[in-house]
């Protein structure tokens, strides 16, 4: 039987003359006997938040379930996610309303998904992720955490007011960084000394290795194995992000300023692969360790997503490849939703194996997913998908699809904020306003 431990327990240790300190994820001597709450407060685990961007939605016909309720069945381009069925509520039916605005192609429409309207005069909303971190994430170290997955700075999270919305952070190193403590390297540089707060290869592993002894000797057998699983998890990672400790390479940029050449951002399929599975453990370690309790990840730009050697990116094929006459659909584009859904699901899978006492990190969690259109092609924003994955915490019941022609997108927006508590009983800007939230989901 484990020991029972304050929840904010860190490993500490030093190198570099730096204080070093290393948060743990949940452990069974931080909860109760049942494993359903904090030992030392009695209160339940966090909620936890999140957001995926994925631009340019689904095709019509392909998704749609023909049944609403529980027990549908997922349309064919649903059916990578379908390991998750049970933790997901799909909605459909519902529209973004530009009131009579100019249209913004691939704007407009994740903006009011996510802020619940477009700006009027000096009033820009915050969208969704800023109000709930507001509300859950006020005593973290980070009070939320945007990621890109292909390369770019691009971020649909801005707080109340602001001018600009939170970047993205494109590099999964540069976020080791940002967790474990960041701290600068010039590229330039005449001598290279391995960043002292990075702790790759050696920090984590052995800068804490006494704390760390001295720590595990007081846990259970099932705690020992959970701290072993963790830094073996953490191992994997500093594996993966090896380049950190090589000398970078000198940037032109730095000593000639005006001069650019193109470079890679990521932009291509088989770059994003591997960014989605790191930034995911990253993710995971960051919302276990209680480093942050928001997190908003973005798969790309709507213009840059493309096969390697592609004439086409995923944007333009879009507009541009024709139906086919026998399959009814664009095949090609067909593609590109079918290889982000998987990364989605990959996604996901990193969350759903963070244990957390008898559960795991997606108990606590609702993620939702938005889009820009209901139908890419056409830049309709009518019928636009929208899916939550999780439970909040127990606050919000899955595996359903819930359709409500018509409607707007905010009644999501607002059941998801009621369920993380937030004092609200209506959200949205003029016709996308709505005091109606979808009862029937609520815990």
């Amino acid at each position: 039987m484990s020991v029972l431990l304050d929840r904010r327990t860190l490993l500490r240790g030093s190198f570099g003359g730096a204080a070093v300190a290393v948060a743990l994820p949940v452990l069974d001597g931080f909860l109760n006997a049942n494993g359903t709450a904090l030992a030392a407060t009695g209160k339940p685990l966090p909620q936890a938040f999140g957001t995926w961007f994925q631009a340019l939605s689904f095709t019509p016909g392909r998704w749609l379930p023909d049944q609403v309720g529980k027990d549908y069945e997922s349309g064919v381009e649903l059916k990578p996610l379908d390991r998750f069925k049970d933790r997901i509520n799909l909605f459909s039916g519902m529209k973004y309303f530009h009131d009579s605005r100019p249209m913004e192609d691939h704007r407009s429409g994740w903006v009011i998904g996510s802020s619940g309207g477009l700006p009027v005069g000096s009033v820009a909303p915050p969208s969704i992720d800023a109000i709930i971190a507001d509300h859950i994430g006020q005593g973290t170290r980070f009070r939320s955490l945007e990621v890109s997955l292909s390369g770019t700075r691009a971020s649909i999270s801005r707080r109340a007011n602001s001018p600009t919305y939170n970047p993205s952070e494109p590099s999964p190193a540069a976020l080791y960084r940002r967790v474990f403590g960041p701290e600068f390297k010039d590229p330039n540089a005449a001598t290279f000394t391995p960043d002292a707060m990075a702790l790759a290869r050696r920090s984590v592993l052995s800068v804490v290795a006494e704390d760390r002894k001295a720590f595990t000797a007081r846990l259970g057998a099932a705690d020992r194995a959970r701290m072993d699983e963790y830094f073996t998890a953490v191992r994997q990672i500093e594996n993966q992000l090896e380049i950190e400790l090589a000398k970078p390479a000198p940037l032109e940029a730095c000593s000639k300023p005006g001069r650019f050449d193109e470079t890679e951002l990521g932009n291509t399929t088989e770059l994003v692969e591997p960014n989605t599975k790191l930034f995911g453990q990253l993710l995971a370690h960051a919302l276990s360790c209680d480093q942050t309790r928001v997190v908003n990840v973005h798969l790309g730009i709507h213009s840059a997503i493309r096969k390697t050697g592609g004439a086409l990116a995923w944007h333009s094929l879009t507009h541009e490849e024709p139906t086919d006459e026998k399959l009814g659909y664009q095949p090609q584009v067909a593609w590109f939703i079918n290889w982000a859904n998987h990364n989605f699901a990959s996604f996901l899978s990193i969350l759903e194996s963070t244990r957390e006492g008898p559960g795991n990190l997606l108990d606590r969690l609702a993620l939702l997913w938005i889009t820009d259109h209901g139908d890419a092609r056409i830049h309709s924003v009518d019928n636009v998908p929208i899916i939550t994955v999780g439970s909040a915490g127990g606050r919000l019941k899955s595996g359903y699809h819930l359709s409500a022609p018509g409607d707007p997108s905010t009644r999501v927006g607002l059941t998801l904020q009621q369920a993380f508590g937030v004092p609200v009983n209506s959200w949205g800007l003029l016709s996308n306003a709505t005091t109606k939230t979808f009862t029937e989901i609520m815990a």
